[in-house]
């Protein structure tokens, strides 16, 4: 069975900066999984000024969104992911988030390579 892996805005932002190849080290990690992102995490990415936004956009047509209209407006991007973290492993560098996480998470190490914890 496929693992779901839910990516937060600062670990995409980070994988495309620190030019980490996200699908290898995913896959290195986890030799079934799925990529999904919040429908609000892309609404974050348009105010973000990337680098090479041509790359995130080119990521992000590989990702199936998670709509969050289930979810109140007053829970932030950071709580819906607490929330779902127990469906998904949630990838992220938010040290705060990290914390707030109930299952397995997915981080960057050395600005190179994945690390599942």
């Amino acid at each position: 069975m496929s693992k779901k892996v839910l990516l937060d805005t600062n670990f995409l932002v980070e994988c495309v900066r620190f030019r980490i190849d996200l699908f290898s080290e995913i896959d290195r990690l986890l030799p079934s999984f799925k990529l999904f992102i919040l429908d609000r995490s892309l609404e974050e990415l348009n105010y973000i000024k990337i680098k090479d936004r041509n790359l995130i956009d080119l990521f992000i047509k590989k990702f199936e969104i998670v709509k969050t209209k289930d979810f109140s407006s007053e829970y932030s991007v950071d709580d819906i992911l607490t929330e779902l973290s127990k469906d998904y492993i949630v990838a992220t560098q938010d040290k705060e988030l990290k914390k707030r996480l109930k299952g397995n998470k997915i981080i960057i190490r050395q600005k190179r390579y994945l690390e599942l914890k």
